[in-house]
């Protein structure tokens, strides 16, 4: 009997308990290739016979960067059978932070998707003496593929492999996962085997998820987020199915017809944006049904509250207008798990509403990542708040500071190479501190309110929080992304990207067709429109935390260009620099 206390333990784990055609499943050559339960274990035993023939041993690092695919868990599988710790990095960080991560970790290999990532890393070789070679995942000529360490394995390892498999400890570091360094330079968090199973173990109690599903994955891999769900398909024996890439996930979802997946507030707002505008452009009746569809959800109550008639009124418009929703998602999605940020409670509400629940959960790289989690099953919801507790997870809201607290066996060692940073993380009673502020709700349920560091002083000595000015401001359809600033200043304002498919078409009925993309997105008229909004929106706010000026960011924030990290979040630090002009003007006037 297989006892899941190791990342190793998984693949037994599913062999002994859900075997599988499709355990694991990508796109290869435009064809859905799937790996059996039974495959997958004789991939990953031959990638760590390999490792093991070309000298590598426990405690060695290596480096994976890639997208979502098969290849990504036999590499990762592989190297956690013979001892070796796994570092995951976004294929979309810099050269120099390339650098500074295989030199902080010591990395003695990288596996990397694409030659494209292969000449990225090749760059940054001369100033890293660790790394020993490279090897690529998409086939070529060029370059050392990956399955060349496949072709090493020898069966005459097999007694050594198994005996470092049983010496592997729940304690021993499985993983140093580097944060997006929204606040400055990656930091090295390190997760044990134990962190990330605990996880997995309590997400497993309270999950509906089991081995008759099949979930698709499209979030990066190399996040925890993504990593540990992953890891939890794999014990229960769901199906795993990679997306191609994001331009492919509604051809994708239409494929696989998925019942659950993970995601990010970002990609649901995209998905909800889609969907509106779709349906304002619909005419006459069909426009109507549909508006009277979309605001009968607004008025949804998860808790249970609504009466007969609407529930009546509500079961007609998921039959006549959200079944079409649920189409989008292959009709047979049971649930969405969001994270990583904070939801807008509109959008969970309309989506659970549509007969498509969402729910929201909270961690950090740190906590492995889960700490609380709202519920699918009645009475385990609560709209706006980031759920329960999961089992064996402890929080606590900080008297004074408001910062929430957490205890459990998902926190992780310490930060690697950082011993100073490490002891700042924690009190002296072994608490980690989040960084984040919160409040308990209904006595149950907790509600994330800011990010401690993201909270700022005015000149005139009073704090804002501009996460929720965020959010709500983002109720907006003219605006994609905003920053609230107003540090050591005089009032609150902000920096705004618009939503340029959004803008495009409203300027065109506008009269304003003639215009560029980019003259409409800059132009007065269109940030006229958008403080229109603004001063909506800022009635729901006090006196010092409404906007009284904003400017429009003269180019979009993304990920590539390094005003969000590969989750979606922003990274402040960056756009108060790369933005202080537009800043200073605001406040010039």
């Amino acid at each position: 009997m297989i006892e899941l206390k190791r990342i190793v333990d998984v693949l037994p784990y599913q062999l002994e308990y859900h075997q599988r055609l499709d355990a694991i499943c990508g796109k290869e050559n435009g064809t859905w290739r799937k790996y059996s339960s039974l495959e997958v274990k004789t991939i990953v035993d031959n990638f760590s016979f390999g490792l093991l023939k070309l000298g590598f041993q426990p405690g060695d690092k290596f480096a994976i960067i890639s997208n979502n695919r098969p290849e990504w868990n036999f590499v990762d599988l592989g190297i956690q059978q013979i001892g070796g710790i796994v570092v995951p990095i976004y294929p979309t960080m810099s050269e120099s932070e390339f650098e500074y991560i295989f030199n902080d970790a010591q990395v003695k290999l990288v596996f990397v998707s694409s030659k494209e990532l292969y000449d990225k890393v090749k760059k940054v070789l001369p100033k890293v003496k660790s790394i020993q070679d490279i090897f690529i995942f998409d086939n070529s000529n060029e370059v050392k593929l990956w399955s060349q360490i496949l072709s090493e394995a020898d069966e005459a390892l097999k007694e050594k492999l198994n005996s470092i498999i049983n010496s592997i400890k729940p304690d021993d570091l499985a993983t140093i996962i580097y944060t997006s360094g929204t606040t400055g330079l990656p930091k090295g968090v390190m997760l044990s085997h134990k962190n990330i199973i605990s996880n997995i173990l309590s997400i497993k109690e309270i999950m509906p998820i089991n081995y008759e599903h099949r979930m698709i994955s499209f979030l990066p891999i190399c996040h925890i987020f993504e990593r540990t769900a992953i890891y939890y398909y794999l014990t229960i024996g769901g199906a795993v199915y990679y997306a191609e890439n994001i331009d492919k996930v509604v051809e994708n979802f239409l494929e696989v017809k998925p019942n659950y997946f993970t995601t990010v507030p970002r990609l649901l707002e995209k998905v909800y944006e889609r969907i509106m505008e779709k349906g304002r452009n619909l005419s006459g009746l069909k426009k109507a049904i549909f508006g009277w569809a979309v605001n009968l959800a607004n008025h949804y109550d998860p808790q249970g509250k609504n009466n007969f008639f609407y529930n009546l009124r509500l079961k007609a418009a998921q039959k006549i207008v959200f079944s079409k929703w649920q189409a989008a998602l292959g009709n047979e999605v049971k649930g969405i798990i969001c994270g990583a940020a904070a939801l807008q409670p509109r959008l969970a509400r309309i989506f659970t509403a549509a007969g498509i629940p969402i729910c929201e959960g909270y961690g950090l790289t740190e906590t492995s990542p889960v700490i609380t989690c709202n519920h699918f099953e009645k009475g385990g919801f609560y709209l706006g708040t980031v759920g329960l507790t999961i089992p064996g997870v402890q929080i606590k809201i900080e008297e004074g500071t408001g910062e929430i607290l957490t205890k459990g066996e998902n926190v992780f060692k310490s930060y690697y190479n950082k011993p100073e940073l490490t002891e700042k993380a924690f009190d002296k009673d072994g608490w980690y501190h989040t960084g984040d502020i919160g409040e308990i709700i209904d006595g149950r349920f907790l509600k994330i309110t800011d990010r401690l560091k993201e909270v700022f002083k005015t000149s005139g000595g009073k704090f804002v929080a501009p996460l929720p000015i965020e959010n709500k401001m983002k109720e907006s359809w003219f605006i994609k992304n905003i920053m609230v600033v107003g540090e050591n200043r005089k009032f609150t304002s902000a920096l705004i990207v618009p939503e340029p498919v959004f803008v495009f078409n409203w300027c065109r009925k506008k009269g304003m067709d003639k215009l560029t993309l980019d003259e409409m997105l800059r132009s007065e008229f269109v940030k006229e429109r958008i403080w229109k909004d603004i001063q909506k929106y800022n009635k729901r706010f006090s006196h010092i935390e409404q906007i009284k000026k904003i400017e429009i960011s003269p180019s979009d924030w993304t990920v590539e260009t390094g005003e969000l990290t590969p989750t979606l979040k922003l990274k402040r630090k960056i756009i108060l620099e790369k933005y202080k002009d537009l800043i200073e003007k605001i406040y010039s006037e």
